[in-house]
């Protein structure tokens, strides 16, 4: 940094706040709503780098983008979800909306706000966030008590595509779901989806109509659950004349015990569960169609997420003969398309490269603590929320095989508890430290490879911070347990250390 812009940078004028939400997606925008509601009393505010609210809901734009998870789970605990349990990506922005309307959250959102350092000063107590807005490049500052990490965990700005040969040489485009140009043409055109998870069994159905033909490449196969986009169990209670905000609560307790029964049976019954998942294929592709090739995968269910697929919508897309799936390997891609290892080749206008993201550790932000360059990766993590030695400071993130904001909501209350536990206390200063008990504990990767392996989390596993085998020291991806478990929490227990 020049001397010049040094200068203007310690001129600018810093903003103070009790607590700063880093994030005005899922997790923010309910953090927001935690703290006016709980703590009216405290300055606050949200800040987001992107000019809108909603997080991955609002900067994917790929034709047909809808949630994988349930809206009775993935919705906020404290506003009932009225629609149908999957749904679009603006269906989900204006459940957010109503949100930051009906509570007057929008005061504390600032958008176009990319924050790159944050540093702790033990001495002040106090984080110091530098910033700036991407439409001017204008510096900012702003220091807090509090920082709560809700900014997610994949990189907005870039997806993952893996570097093929020949990619050079391709005279069509090359496109990632996730930055999706709002001007292309793909109508009529010859379009090749890389990927088999749920971006790639989203888009697939979403612009097989208008192709004049779209394939499904993949390397290896995904389960996935087709059926109705419907709860029974709501529909009842709704003809029953029951109260949206009981049958919200009832019919997200009913998902939470059915999905908790699913992924065990899925440890415990692999091929049981295996058989039924491919019999719901089977179902709609008929028994000529190759299921083992196709849609078999390697490895047990849920070592991997399992997409839900409404109405069949890819599987129908397949049987129309307006999709196809290709299971194969890419040998390199050519002027024309790709050409593959058992010697096939793909023709295309349109290569969408569906192969997942890219993890982005707590935003990317640049971390120090009293001078020193924070390194996550040396840290252990505590219920996968708090690190050793990084003070006032708590991180959401999610589960793998629940909705995120089960845990966001979860996460909320925790803040809440422990911000009036410090100023009860007059605590200025929090931190998490292993304790006696837990120096020679064994320490593990931030989850069991075995349990769970997407490669977005394989490619980023060192990024993150350790885990150990004691459950305060994990993230256990167990929304059940941890229900019970976090209200339990003990703000005295000698994992904390107060100043």
């Amino acid at each position: 940094m020049s001397q010049a812009a040094t200068l203007t940078r310690t001129a600018q004028k810093t903003e103070h706040f009790d607590v700063l939400i880093v994030g005005a997606g899922i997790a923010g925008v309910g953090g927001a709503y935690h703290l006016a509601k709980e703590r009216p009393g405290a300055s606050f505010v949200v800040l987001d780098v992107q000019d809108t609210f909603g997080g991955t809901w609002a900067t994917h734009k790929y034709p047909g983008i809808r949630s994988d998870s349930d809206l009775y789970t993935f919705g906020y605990k404290f506003k009932p979800w009225v629609g149908a349990p999957i749904a679009t990506a603006d269906e989900i922005l204006r459940y957010m909306g109503e949100v930051i309307d009906d509570n007057d959250l929008a005061r504390h959102i600032r958008y176009k706000h990319k924050i790159t350092q944050a540093s702790w000063s033990s001495q002040d107590n106090l984080w110091t966030l530098e910033a700036e807005l991407t439409d001017t490049g204008e510096p900012l500052r702003f220091t807090t008590n509090f920082l709560w990490m809700c900014q997610g965990y994949f990189r907005h700005s870039q997806g993952y595509t893996p570097e093929w040969p020949g990619m050079a040489d391709f005279k069509g485009q090359i496109i990632h779901p996730q930055t999706w140009p709002e001007t292309l043409d793909y109508k009529g055109k010859k379009v090749v989806v890389i990927g088999s998870g749920a971006t790639a069994a989203t888009l697939v159905p979403a612009i097989a109509g208008d192709c004049a033909h779209v394939t499904l490449l993949q390397r290896s196969p995904t389960y996935f659950i087709p059926g109705r986009n419907a709860n029974e169990l709501a529909d009842t209670l709704r003809e029953l004349k029951i109260d949206e905000t009981w049958i919200h609560e009832i019919v997200r307790r009913k998902i939470v015990h059915d999905g908790a029964a699913f992924a065990k049976r899925a440890q415990d019954e692999p091929e049981a569960v295996t058989a039924e998942l491919l019999a719901g294929v089977r179902a709609f592709l008929g028994e000529d169609f190759d299921v083992q090739k196709h849609f078999t995968p390697r490895y047990r269910p849920w070592r991997q997420r399992i997409a839900f697929i409404p109405g069949g919508d890819l599987f129908m897309g397949i049987r129309s003969g307006k999709a196809s799936v290709v299971t194969d390997e890419i040998d390199r891609f050519t002027e024309k398309g790709i050409a593959l290892k058992s010697g096939e080749t793909l023709e295309a206008d349109i290569i969408v490269t569906a192969t997942g993201f890219d993890l982005a550790v707590l935003g990317d932000i640049e971390f120090s603590i009293d001078g020193k360059t924070l390194d996550f990766g040396d840290t252990v993590t505590y219920r996968g929320m708090m690190f050793t030695g990084v003070p006032n400071m708590v991180w959401v993130f999610g589960y793998f095989r629940a909705s995120w904001t089960l845990r966001a909501d979860m996460v909320a209350e925790f803040v809440l508890r422990l911000l009036k536990h410090m100023e009860e206390t007059g605590a200025k200063k929090v931190e998490v430290a292993l304790r006696d008990q837990d120096k020679d504990m064994t320490l593990l990767p931030w989850i069991d490879p075995e349990n769970f392996n997407p490669g977005y989390l394989m490619r980023g596993m060192h990024l993150l911070p350790k885990s150990g085998d004691k459950p305060e020291w994990r993230h256990s991806q167990d929304y059940l347990a941890e229900k019970e478990a976090f209200p339990l929490i003990d703000l005295n227990d000698k994992a904390f250390v107060y100043k």
